[in-house]
């Protein structure tokens, strides 16, 4: 009996060891799945950046591009002359940043000076005394409209003129008389025009449009390009 004491006592050692072996080794496993799996773990490495593309800028399309400016808008100062479609008169018109001035003449005994505003899209409605009006659209360097004097409207057509064509107009007094006159200068080189003394029209003498003068009866005066 003596000698089965230390037996035993090694046997539990023994057994002792393996329990703890075996619960060493449970811990450890559920530890590293505890670690691993569980989304309250805490990660030591960092997560992962997404992929980054190079996304390229966008491209703009055709209906896209800038817009050219409208064409009532444009600054500057602009010349428009030309005739009715029925060649019965002339019709010149002074543009300068929206605003328009305009001459209709038959060179005879009939004339209506026209003023307004043009919209945005070169549309505009000008009016003068008498009920007189002109409707235009501005557009392809021309003004294209009607032109209504005396309730009979006739058909224009005004293409963009360059100096020494355009419109002039003198206005001064001359021995007590009132002298009123306006000119329209066609790009072929032709004038069409009115002298009004104390309101009374006839056809208007040659104006030089280099320097603006003009002689009629003994007389001078200068005729100036109209600004709007």
């Amino acid at each position: 009996m003596k000698r089965s004491g230390p037996l035993y006592t090694l046997l539990g050692g023994l057994l002792l060891a393996l329990f703890m072996l075996s619960l060493n080794a449970a811990t450890g496993t559920g530890n590293s799945s505890y670690g691993k799996d569980s989304p309250g773990a805490a990660s030591s490495a960092p997560p992962s950046a997404k992929p980054t593309r190079n996304t390229p800028a966008p491209t703009k399309s055709p209906s896209e591009s800038p817009s050219k400016k409208p064409a009532g808008k444009q600054a500057g100062k602009s010349e428009y002359a030309g005739r009715t479609a029925d060649d019965a008169a002339a019709v010149s018109l002074s543009i300068r940043d929206g605003k328009a001035i305009a001459y209709y003449c038959n060179g005879r005994d009939a004339e209506s000076w026209l003023k307004g505003d043009i919209k945005d899209d070169g549309s505009m409605r000008l009016t003068g005394e008498h009920g007189a009006k002109l409707d235009g659209t501005l557009a392809d360097n021309a003004v294209r409209g009607k032109v209504e004097i005396g309730e009979q409207p006739r058909d224009f057509t005004a293409a963009r003129a360059k100096k020494p064509s355009g419109l002039y107009r003198a206005t001064t007094e001359v021995r007590g008389a009132k002298i009123d006159g306006g000119w329209i200068v066609l790009p072929d080189g032709r004038q069409v025009g009115i002298l009004k003394q104390d309101g009374e029209p006839r056809t208007a003498p040659h104006l030089d449009p280099e320097t603006g003068a003009v002689t009629f009866d003994g007389g001078e005066l200068t005729a100036r390009p109209v600004v709007p």
